[in-house]
């Protein structure tokens, strides 16, 4: 693929993506305060109003924009990703956070190519914070390109982490902690794995983990850190992709040696 479409309205790619999230992020503010109908999808998951109106929304821009592109989003997933080009929509990143008041959310909204993430952005309404990212071009917060942090040692490193779906995820990733713990300068959990995962790629947090996500919580991030000089990983080590088993994003020289101390442990499996 040489180049990515122009929508029937003659609007770029990386242009409809930021006039996308930024209508939907005016519906989150509004709605951020007022009260909101929760439902459970699980455990420890949850599921609001909003988000499913916001998620239609989406749909519903991008289809004027491109009609012929395949859509996933995390309310309406049905367990089958089309080939071509595709959409990749998670209509609130920190449902939990947005449900309970707390100011930590996002919108992410990615474009996939027979599953290569080749475009997404990451939008924190709240501090109007536009994260971006073409393929081969960077990634770019408000306009001014980020870069992967240059720290080599992780006891100098901001490690950030959520607990993720399911038991698993928060023991195992306690224990990862343990191992670290107090050989790094601090942890940040601030349950959106969207702002976790790009906070690494403008170079504010050192190293994230997460034992257990979708394709629409690591879509824009993945070519994010990408594309501000990092490296994305599954559990294992091996590159990232849209329905990997975990992730861990950070420079090289981290990533390896998180790698190192985990070898064996509990979370890696």
């Amino acid at each position: 693929m040489s180049s990515l479409p122009i929508s029937k309205t003659g609007k770029s790619v990386i242009e409809v993506i930021e006039e996308t999230v930024r209508i939907s992020g005016d519906v989150l503010l509004s709605r951020f305060s007022q009260e909101k109908k929760i439902k459970s999808k699980g455990p420890k998951d949850i599921v609001t109003d909003v988000d499913v109106a916001v998620e239609k929304l989406i749909f519903e821009q991008l289809t004027s924009h491109f009609p012929d592109m395949g859509m996933i989003g995390e309310e309406s997933f049905k367990g089958d990703m089309p080939g071509g080009f595709v959409w990749v929509v998670d209509p609130i990143d920190g449902t939990r956070n947005f449900a309970a008041g707390i100011p930590i959310f996002s919108i992410v909204l990615a474009l996939s190519y027979d599953g290569e993430v080749v475009a997404g952005a990451n939008f924190d309404p709240k501090k109007n914070e536009l994260f971006i990212a073409e393929k081969g071009k960077g990634a770019f917060l408000n306009g001014k390109q980020i870069n992967i942090s240059d720290k080599t040692e992780l006891e100098k490193s901001i490690i950030g982490m959520d607990l993720s779906y399911g038991d698993d995820g928060g023991r195992f990733g306690f224990e990862v902690i343990q191992k670290l713990w107090p050989d790094i300068q601090t942890v940040r959990i601030i349950g959106s794995s969207a702002l976790g995962i790009s906070y690494v790629a403008a170079g504010r947090t050192d190293l994230y983990f997460n034992y257990n996500l979708k394709p629409w919580d690591i879509a824009a991030g993945i070519l994010l850190v990408e594309e501000a000089g990092g490296v994305a990983t599954d559990r294992k080590g091996r590159k990232a992709s849209l329905f990997s088993e975990g992730i861990i994003v950070s420079n090289q020289k981290l990533h390896n040696s998180f790698l190192n101390i985990t070898d064996k442990m509990n979370w890696r499996n």
